[in-house]
């Protein structure tokens, strides 16, 4: 006999008896336990018994006529309860798509979590990923590691003593630099197994001895990393991942001076095919640096700029405080350390004053100079998000009405309360999750586009 779906379903569980329609189960989740029971059998009109607990099935029941979690069933439930339960009757794929949050907007964006490593709470350097929407934070000398869920999934200790960057190289693999020990050093997180290290050495120059890394960054063909030697050598090394060797020297220089510091930040343009750097250095007379892009093919510098420096792209005086770039359409952003002004400049109209600087659209919103300048910034999916001390604002494309030309406008992401948590250090988004760790405090800040603003605490 096949089903049509029109048959009522009962199941037994764990003493309590559930009805509903075969298609309810089988058009959601076809190859699931559940849909199997749903099919006609020799029980006749016996219940199928499933010895599990009945509150958790009715969530899960609900999950499959709706699409949704209701939060006021599952909120009686942990996270794991939710996910070992939809594991064992096969929906994990629906209560995965309900339970992610919905696209990012940072403007209706809420803190939501604050997840909290168990030891060494600190975070020293934090990566996330759009795909599986995962989250990583170093802390210490160990590796914490949250899925999907923001569940903790495990925590790797190190032979490092600290981390002070951390990238998602493949699949489950880390490159991570230290602060205090020389190389980049590769770990598998899935079983907690040092893969191996690679090391910037050169036999005819002494000077390129014990490189630490400063900053890393993932393509397809290869890894990125900037090492800095105790005599302030450094240079930007391309490696290769399948034999972790170094396949390219790029841009080796002496950082004597703010010109030609280490990088601190590094990120990959797949589009163009360039890579880009900044380097920051904070004194008691404010900030001074660069920007500079490389084309690793022929391993030159295509276009940089140093600041404080002559000229009005440079705002002589006020130099950059971060930078980050919006992969997609390929435009920098830099932050000023002191009016924190925000300026743009698109890769593929470079020039020698090619920065435009962003006005405020949107005058309910922080105008230039209150408290000071930003501290951080992030590009996420056509949103610019900066960090000005301990408040978070965004900054958002949207068509101007009368033109339908693409304009920017600045909103406010946190609340004043929350601005007042302390200073803002990192920024990072994944899986329609911005995540932000403050100077000096244990945990990171998991904030979505969510109407519940409630704060839980996660370990």
């Amino acid at each position: 006999m096949v089903s049509d779906g029109s048959e009522r379903v009962k199941l037994n569980v764990g003493g309590e008896i559930f009805e509903t329609n075969a298609t309810t189960i089988q058009s959601t989740c076809p190859d699931s336990l559940l849909a199997a029971l749903s099919t006609p059998t020799s029980h006749g009109s016996i219940p199928v018994f499933i010895d599990r607990d009945p509150e958790i099935f009715a969530v899960i029941l609900n999950l499959l006529r709706t699409g949704r979690l209701q939060a006021n069933s599952s909120g009686a439930f942990s996270k794991q309860e939710l996910l070992d339960e939809a594991l064992y009757y096969g929906v994990e794929a629906l209560l995965r798509s309900a339970m992610l949050p919905p696209p990012l907007l940072g403007f209706d964006a809420s803190l939501v979590s604050t997840i909290a490593p168990a030891a060494d709470g600190v975070p020293s350097a934090l990566t996330a990923t759009a795909g599986d929407a995962s989250l990583w934070i170093a802390h210490g000398g160990q590796i914490s590691v949250y899925d999907w869920s923001l569940s903790h999934a495990g925590t790797v200790r190190t032979h490092l003593s600290d981390i002070t960057s951390i990238c998602r190289v493949w699949g489950e693999a880390a490159a991570v630099g230290s602060g205090s020990a020389s190389g980049l050093h590769f770990y598998d997180l899935s079983g907690g197994r040092y893969v191996g290290s690679t090391h910037w050495t050169d036999p005819e120059d002494p000077r390129i001895h014990k490189a630490r890394v400063a900053a890393v960054a993932d393509s397809d063909g290869g890894v990125f990393a900037s090492f800095e030697c105790l005599h302030r050598e450094n240079s930007v090394l391309q490696i290769d991942k399948s034999t972790l060797q170094v396949a390219a020297v790029i841009g080796q220089q002496s950082g004597s001076s703010a010109k030609t510091t280490v990088p601190e930040k590094l990120r990959w343009l797949p589009t163009n095919g360039v890579l880009v750097g900044s380097a920051v250095q904070r004194g008691a007379f404010g900030c001074s640096g660069y920007i500079r892009i490389w084309d690793p093919r022929t391993r030159n510098i295509v276009w940089e700029t140093n600041e404080p420096g002559s000229g009005r792209s440079s705002r002589f005086g006020d130099a950059l405080a971060d930078m980050d770039v919006d992969v997609e359409d390929a435009i920098i952003f830099k932050v000023c350390s002191k009016s924190g002004d925000l300026g743009m400049v698109d890769i593929r109209r470079l020039g020698e004053d090619p920065w435009v600087y962003m006005s405020d659209e949107n005058p309910g919103a922080w105008k230039a100079g209150d408290g000071g300048g930003y501290s951080a910034v992030h590009c996420y999916r056509k949103q610019v998000f900066a960090a000005r001390g301990g408040a978070l604002e965004v900054w958002s494309s949207v068509n101007e009405k009368t033109s339908g030309d693409p304009i920017r406008r600045r909103n406010f992401v946190d609340k004043e309360e929350d601005s007042k948590r302390g200073v803002i250090s990192k920024i990072e988004a994944g899986g329609d999750r911005l995540f932000v760790s403050r100077e000096f405090m244990e945990g990171v800040e998991v904030w979505e586009t969510s109407s519940d603003s409630g704060i839980t605490s996660v370990e």
